[in-house]
């Protein structure tokens, strides 16, 4: 119960005022306010007591992701996505002057948040990571402007080409590239060098939470016309029923997952590092379990929260 007590206070107190103070929620009416959500994935994904720091970052990290998702699936024009992603590419304040005011909103929170933490980060090591941080979130721009683009022109990818790009657009990789600055371990330039090159237990990570996302995700996605999730590629591209397609998905599912395990046991990085690496997979099942547990206030997902965060655990006394 005083876990329960220290989270519910953290989420009250630290996180709650740092997204009120950036205005996201107030001046992007049209966005998703996901936060409690967001910090339920954060704490299942590394849940030591004494990472608060992580949690107050990943927190950040995954709602800031959840806003610009809005912003490429749902409010943006083609036109303006594609110089929000130039923005993004620059990395520069001077280059807003072209967006219009949501994305400038938008572009400075992303800006002064990823300048910040890394300011943080050679503060405490000596290690300068701006350009692998703006490296991450360019990429997650440019994957979610090509989903923009298939979806304003009516395109359905192959299988394989939807997942070469869906892999990095689930975002896994920049949760990951922030999370190993902050878990308690030494920086080695191997590491850094396969964060940058997205190393197979990432990519095998980020492919299971994109699969797992979609199985949930695919009947609201397909009745609203969305981008077409891999079960909707691989029915296109085979004539399959959608059944025959969610089998093939969680076939997938589990031959990725034996190789992301064969993957840690042999992997440069810290046990601690692929700890959290393995537990963000599980924590995305657990949100895509029951239909979309992000998206919607899915009220399986609001019980865990419940239960996880803000109810004592019972405590029952033997009488003797």
């Amino acid at each position: 119960n005083i876990f329960v007590l220290m989270l519910n206070f953290f989420l009250s107190f630290l996180i709650i005022r740092w997204w009120k103070r950036t205005g996201l929620e107030e001046k992007l009416s049209f966005a998703r306010d996901r936060l409690v959500e967001n910090f339920l994935c954060t704490v299942g994904t590394n849940f030591n007591p004494n990472l608060e720091y992580y949690r107050k970052v990943i927190t950040k990290v995954n709602s800031l992701i959840t806003i610009i998702d809005d912003v490429y699936d749902v409010y943006g024009t083609l036109e303006e996505l594609e110089l929000f992603t130039e923005a993004i590419d620059r990395w520069d304040l001077n280059g807003m002057d072209s967006l219009p005011d949501y994305m400038k909103i938008c572009f400075e929170a992303l800006y002064n948040f990823v300048n910040e933490f890394a300011f943080e980060i050679e503060n405490k090591s000596g290690y300068y990571s701006t350009p692998q941080l703006k490296k991450v979130w360019t990429s997650l721009c440019k994957a979610f402007l090509i989903e923009a683009k298939w979806y304003h022109g009516g395109y359905t990818p192959s299988f394989e080409e939807y997942l070469e790009n869906a892999w990095i657009s689930i975002s896994s990789h920049v949760i990951f590239t922030h999370g190993y600055f902050l878990i308690p371990h030494s920086f080695k330039m191997e590491d850094l060098v396969c964060l940058e090159e997205n190393s197979n237990i990432i990519r095998f990570s980020a492919m299971i939470s994109r699969l797992a996302n979609d199985l949930g995700t695919h009947k609201r996605e397909n009745e609203t016309g969305d981008v077409p999730t891999s079960i909707q590629c691989y029915m296109n591209e085979t004539g399959v029923s959608e059944t025959e397609a969610r089998e093939y998905v969680k076939s997938m599912i589990f031959t990725i997952w034996k190789k992301m395990n064969t993957e840690a046991r042999t992997s440069s990085f810290s046990e601690s590092f692929n700890d959290t690496i393995i537990n963000l997979t599980r924590m995305s099942l657990c949100m895509y379990q029951h239909g979309d547990g992000h998206a919607i206030q899915d009220s399986k997902i609001q019980s865990h929260l419940m239960l996880l965060i803000f109810n004592p655990i019972p405590i029952v006394r033997s009488i003797k």
